[in-house]
This record gives C-alpha cells, sequence and structure tokens, in this order.
C-alpha cells in the first residue's frame, strides 16, 4: 500500500474543518492541527470547564481529536516562524478558515513557500466556484477575495486542489432557504425567482470525505473538483415538493422576484443578513452552481469517486419530519 499523505488542517474546529480531520482521521492518515497557545494542548479536565450544551464545542473537539491520534501543533497564523515549523511536519496543508479570516490565507501561502515540501494546498474555497460567478456585493467581494488567492498560489508554483462544494445542507435546506427561521415551514413557503435553478447541495460531512479523498489522488493535482452530487443537484420547487411529500401537506408558496431580493440585500437590518440575502441570490437567482465543467482542469467529485455513498437532500429532510 501506498504510504498515505501526513495532513495538516488549519481551522480545525470550524464548522468544515471539524470534519475534515475526523475524514483525514477515518482514511488513516497522520493527522495534524495547528492550535494556538490559548487554546493548548493539555485539555481541563474540569466537566464544568467544557459546555455540555453543545456536543461540539472547541474543547470537546480538540479532546476527541487527540482521542483519536490527531498530532497537535502549537502555532499561530501570525505567528510565521511556528507556521513554517508546523508545515515542514506534513505533506498536506488543508485551510478550513472562514470568511472572517480569510485574508490570513496569504500567511499560509507565505509559509508554504518558504518551507518547500508541501506536495498539495487545500486553500479555503468550499464553497462555489469563484472564478464562474454573478454574484453581488456584500458575496461578490468574498468570491473575488478567493479567486485572488487562487492566482497567488498559481503564480507561485504552489501544488493546489480547489474543492468546490456549493450550498451546505446546513445551512441552506435546514430551514428551505427561509430567512430568519430556524427549521422548515409547515404552512407557507418563500421561493426566491420562479424556483426553477438548480443548486448544489451536500452535508459538510460528505465534503470532508471527498477533500480528503482527493488529497493523494493524482488526478486531482493542480485540479477543481466540484461537489455537485447527481441526487442533490436540485431546484428549490423540487425540493419544497419533496418536503410536502414528507409531511403530506401542500404549502401556500410566495415567490419573491430579484427586484425585491435586491432590496433585501440592500435593506439588511445586518452585515450577516445581507450576505446571507446575497448568497440566496447567487444561487437560486443567478444559477452559480450551473455551469458546464472543463475537462481539462474539472472533475465531478461523484465520478470520481463513485463509491462515497453521500447523504441525500431526501435523507438530510427527514430529519425534521
Amino acid at each position: 500500500m501506498a504510504v498515505k499523505s501526513k495532513i495538516l488542517i488549519i481551522g480545525p474546529t470550524g464548522a468544515t474543518g471539524r470534519h475534515i480531520v475526523r475524514a483525514s482521521v477515518e482514511a488513516g492518515h497522520p493527522t495534524y492541527i495547528l492550535v494556538s497557545n490559548t487554546t493548548g494542548t493539555e485539555i481541563p479536565n474540569k466537566p464544568e470547564l467544557i459546555a455540555t450544551a453543545n456536543p461540539e464545542t472547541k474543547l470537546e473537539l480538540l479532546e476527541s481529536f487527540k482521542s483519536s491520534g490527531v498530532t497537535l501543533l502549537i502555532g499561530s497564523l501570525s505567528d510565521h516562524e511556528s507556521l513554517v515549523k508546523a508545515i515542514k511536519q506534513v505533506d498536506v496543508v488543508i485551510f478550513a478558515g472562514g470568511k472572517v479570516v480569510l485574508e490570513n490565507q496569504k500567511k499560509v501561502i507565505e509559509a508554504i513557500k518558504e518551507a518547500g515540501n508541501v506536495k498539495r494546498f487545500f486553500p479555503s474555497e468550499f464553497g462555489l466556484d469563484v472564478d464562474r460567478h454573478d454574484a453581488v456585493e456584500p458575496v461578490k467581494q468574498v468570491f473575488e477575495d478567493k479567486a485572488r488567492f487562487r492566482r497567488q498560489i498559481e503564480a507561485a508554483g504552489i501544488p493546489y486542489t480547489y474543492i468546490c462544494c456549493h450550498a451546505y445542507t446546513g445551512y441552506f435546506l435546514r430551514n428551505l432557504a427561509q430567512v430568519g427561521c430556524t427549521k422548515p415551514p409547515r404552512d407557507k413557503v418563500s421561493i426566491l425567482g420562479d424556483g426553477n435553478v438548480k443548486g448544489a447541495y451536500v452535508t459538510q460531512e460528505d465534503v470532508g470525505t471527498y477533500t480528503i479523498k482527493a488529497v493523494d489522488d493524482p488526478r486531482t493535482l493542480n485540479k477543481i473538483v466540484h461537489i455537485r452530487l447527481p441526487t442533490n443537484y436540485l431546484t428549490m420547487n423540487e425540493i419544497v415538493s419533496m418536503w410536502e411529500n414528507k409531511i403530506g401537506k401542500t404549502l401556500e408558496k410566495i415567490y419573491i422576484q430579484e427586484e425585491q431580493i435586491l432590496k433585501n440585500i440592500k435593506e439588511a437590518a445586518s452585515l450577516h443578513l445581507s450576505y446571507v440575502w446575497a448568497l440566496y441570490h447567487s444561487q437560486q437567482i443567478r444559477g452559480d452552481a450551473v455551469y458546464e465543467i472543463d475537462p481539462i482542469k474539472d472533475f465531478e467529485a461523484h465520478e470520481l469517486y463513485p463509491d462515497v455513498k453521500y447523504t441525500t437532500v431526501d435523507e438530510y429532510l427527514d430529519q425534521f419530519v
């Protein structure tokens, strides 16, 4: 058997990073995570210091990672020396930080260049293809920043794989994309546009699985992996119909046109709410998940890894019935 790459995950306790860590361990990779001095490698053995309401607090995650054999490396994105030291111990670096810490990715790129040993870098993508979008602000700027990092990686000659997974079920479908709601509706539902634009949906667990599958795959070197799973590539009308069949009830449908959505983005009470509306607009109005791939540089994840048993939208919605 080929030796599995040593993987460093930066941002291991985030919503995506934690699933990448687990998938790496499950696949048998020597797995490392970067933790700061404030987190530490010594997890307090005091129940009162570990929140029990949320089963995935940072302390509990780190404890579970340690128990599963993950190596915790002390370092910081603001400490170049510690970052280089950590990177020199591995073969693959995965940056799973979100938009809040996206600018720190340039520090990772600089450290990878200095270390000189990285066989593959997975930058903070984990969304739609940032070179194929028609998004509006405030989402547009984040996509353009990610595209800028792509160009920096390519110019530096760093081996890479970009993971484009589009819409997480936990963000978009836990409430059928109803802004301000926490669960799927049972009386009436708002649908953006005509509801006939296809979106691509996937669980974060499955993103972790596909990401790790690509790590040692020579086919994905300097390529883009698109996670648009056949049974999860759906319009909102199809998803609403699926939900109606599950609850045995026809919902009242309110179709919101683009002009109103753009107004909602502009007049949102917070930047976060504006960002949410802009994400929905990107996928459900502009159709940023709908495109033809380039066989020279692109792969569909389900074609590369047909053995992966991913969670379907239909299965995901079952938990809310």
